[in-house]
């Protein structure tokens, strides 16, 4: 379900101006909650996501549901923006944060280890350079599971 709600809602989000950096669907309950994180684009110099950033971004989104309709039942909608601790999702997101600390799970282990917290060095192609502790680990984006940002 996340997925497709990431292709329906991306493209209205980014007509707005903002980058649609993750989705999380949560059951309540009765209901559900659905959370939508934006932010703006890199290279954006309008700061930080503000309140009506988020009620915009909400109202457009609330319309598109009523339309297609993809949740069933009752859910309450937020939208607010990544956080301190912001996903790493897409190769964008990566290359905006190089030099930032980081925690990356991978979906399998390389040399027995699947968590890694450090320092995000370099991009290649196809994978990250994470610093940890002094010992530099090449990640294949292609196996990272969920990234984040990890300030300390």
């Amino acid at each position: 379900m996340r997925d497709a709600l990431m292709r329906l809602l991306e493209p209205p989000i980014e007509a707005l101006g903002y980058e649609l950096v993750d989705i999380e669907f949560a059951q309540a309950g009765r209901g559900g909650v659905l959370r939508i994180f934006i932010d703006r684009p890199v290279g954006d110099a309008l700061g930080s996501i503000t309140v009506e950033d988020c009620a915009r971004v909400s109202h457009t989104v609330s319309e598109v549901l009523e339309v297609d309709d993809p949740i069933k039942g009752h859910y309450t909608l937020e939208v607010s923006s990544p956080g301190f601790d912001r996903i790493l999702r897409k190769r964008a997101h990566f290359e905006r944060f190089l030099g930032e600390r980081i925690a990356a799970e991978l979906k399998l282990p390389i040399n027995g280890r699947k968590r890694f917290v450090g320092v995000l060095k370099a991009m290649t192609d196809d994978s990250i350079l994470v610093d940890v502790d002094g010992q530099e680990h090449t990640l294949p984006l292609e196996r990272i599971q969920k990234a984040r940002l990890r300030p300390e």
